[in-house]
């Protein structure tokens, strides 16, 4: 039985150009575990592109090495093989005149469309960082420190510290032989959480004085404006550390992070701890994620969201059957 991986290695030694790409909005799993593709690619004397549709969000956009990702689309006709990073469909990606390329999907979410030439979805699987690392083992690639610093950055980042319900073994297995490796934690975690500048710190401030909780105290709701982020001259901020932080309130169960992107459209972004279910109650809304990290659009006035999402948020939660709370 042939797997994926071996398929996509197999497809990997025979082309000689290589496009990779992630989804909008790209986080810490997609950029690093993208940059360490691209080196991976590199080391087999691949033409390697890293080309992702949204600007690079804070911190990672002050990592090394980030220059080597563009911004913009991919022109199709000039690669072999396009590789898709945690796409449930290549619109996720924001890319655009693919429909003719040979993609490779590569995935650790449940909900996927299985639209690429070669598939590779593991739910299972903690980051998608753990999958190239697989790759990078069948493709007998040299895990220098630089490519084993961003795979190990990348599970840290996903796994949210290893604090997340994605922390499985594997998890530490992998990041056990980066560090082997040469992946420097110690530098990896400066680099991820100890760069905040005044003005994050200033936000955080204000965001968390927004915090309100419904009445059975397992809800808790904090909003970013936008108005916020220019009164501080803010654009690309870095704020899971602000829903920890309202995660952290005994009894919370669920945190909603409204996040104002337009006038009467807000990023709802949820995270939850125990059986709380955040992926349901982000497809409920038209979203998706994980157990414990994920979100959804919502389009309306602030004060009348503000009131009938945290409302229907509690019956979603008091409705699963795995949670005891209920």
């Amino acid at each position: 039985m042939k797997y994926p991986v071996d398929s996509i290695s197999q497809k990997i030694h025979e082309s000689q150009s290589i496009a990779i790409t992630s989804h909008l909005r790209p986080d810490g799993d997609s950029i690093c575990t993208g940059l360490a593709l691209y080196f991976m690619g590199k080391s087999l004397g691949k033409n390697v592109a890293l080309v992702n549709k949204d600007n690079t969000p804070v911190p990672f956009n002050n990592f090394p090495d980030i220059e080597n990702i563009t911004i913009g689309q991919i022109p199709p006709s000039n690669y072999d093989i396009i590789i898709l990073l945690e796409c449930a469909n290549v619109s996720r990606s924001g890319q655009v005149h693919l429909d003719d390329a040979f993609k490779i999907n590569i995935d650790h979410h449940h909900s996927n469309d299985y639209y690429g030439d070669i598939n590779w979805v593991d739910p299972e699987a903690p980051a998608v960082a753990c999958l190239a690392y697989t790759l990078g083992e069948k493709l007998s690639i040299e895990f220098t420190p630089r490519i084993s610093n961003l795979l190990y950055c990348a599970i840290v980042s996903d796994t949210g510290s290893f604090q997340f319900s994605n922390t499985k073994a594997q998890s530490f297995e992998v990041s056990y032989k980066l560090i082997k490796h040469g992946a420097n934690p110690i530098k990896m975690s400066e680099m991820l959480f100890n760069n905040n500048s005044p003005e994050k710190i200033k936000l955080l401030g204000q965001v968390l004085s927004t915090l309100t909780m419904n009445e059975k105290g397992n809800i808790a709701i904090i909003t970013m404006f936008k108005k916020n982020l220019e009164d501080l001259n803010l654009r690309e901020i870095d704020t899971e550390d602000i829903t920890t932080l309202a995660r952290s309130i005994k009894d919370v169960e669920m945190v909603l992070f409204f996040k104002e992107m337009e006038k009467d459209t807000y990023r709802v972004s949820l995270r939850s701890k125990g059986n709380a279910n955040s992926a349901m109650v982000a497809e409920h809304f038209g979203g998706g994620g994980h157990l414990h990290a994920a979100g959804f659009t919502a389009l309306g006035n602030y004060e009348q969201l503000l009131r009938d999402i945290p409302q229907t948020v509690e019956k979603l939660i008091k409705s699963n059957p795995d949670n005891p709370s209920t």
